[in-house]
């Protein structure tokens, strides 16, 4: 495993919009009776599905060699878990929608998430990448802790108090953590993307100058 260590500005971004947001409850923002969360969960819904499609898009998993399409099909599903996770399945959107349905939702996707580890193709990709890939670790570290203070917050932790300045706007605190978690999840997927694409551009000018002479 290769760490690297660089800061770059969208890290720096995240630090300082991470320590601003326990703030939130200081500039009396109006929760407009929970309007205000559903805006914020709709949006991370439509993020959560543009990083599905702008990862199949850019990444284009069928065109990759055996072991990489696995890997980014594999990647793509967790896009859309997520996106399941966060709108409930869909109840979120469909809440006259029998219960059952979005519980073989949950069962098909993370189910399918979860099968894909049996394919030897893809673990060994996995472990492939482990060992050789560079991890981006600042943004890699941001994001991770991002998650954890929203899922601190969300179920009300021991360090709750110190992101939650006013129990009123505890649900908005947990979904404006979210926010620099998911750019982060992005950020460090396209990170992991553009890795890929350049290797396979040094390896095709490789190839051509090697059949060139």
């Amino acid at each position: 495993m290769k760490l690297d260590t660089q800061i770059t500005i969208p890290v720096i971004g995240l630090v300082v919009l991470s320590a601003l947001l326990p703030l939130a409850a200081d500039w009396q923002i109006p929760l407009l009776g929970g309007a205000v969360v559903t805006q914020i969960e709709n949006v991370q819904a439509l993020w959560l599905l543009f990083g599905a499609l702008f990862t199949a898009w850019y990444i284009k998993p069928y065109s990759r060699p055996k072991g990489e399409k696995q890997f980014w099909m594999w990647a793509v599903m967790w896009w859309v878990v997520l996106l399941g996770r966060s709108t409930s399945w869909g109840r979120a959107y469909f809440p006259e929608v029998p219960h059952i349905v979005f519980r073989i939702i949950s069962v098909i996707l993370v189910g399918g998430l979860l099968l894909s580890l049996l394919s030897s193709s893809l673990r060994k990709e996995i472990a492939r990448r482990m060992k050789e890939n560079s991890i981006p670790v600042w943004l890699l570290a941001v994001t991770v802790l991002t998650f954890l203070i929203s899922d601190t917050v969300e179920h009300h932790r021991l360090l709750a108090p110190l992101f939650v300045r006013d129990v009123h706007y505890a649900d908005l605190m947990e979904e404006l953590y979210e926010v620099p978690f998911l750019i982060g999840l992005f950020l460090t997927t396209f990170y992991f993307m553009r890795a890929d694409k350049m290797a396979k551009k040094v390896y095709s000018s490789a190839t051509q100058y090697l059949h060139g002479h």
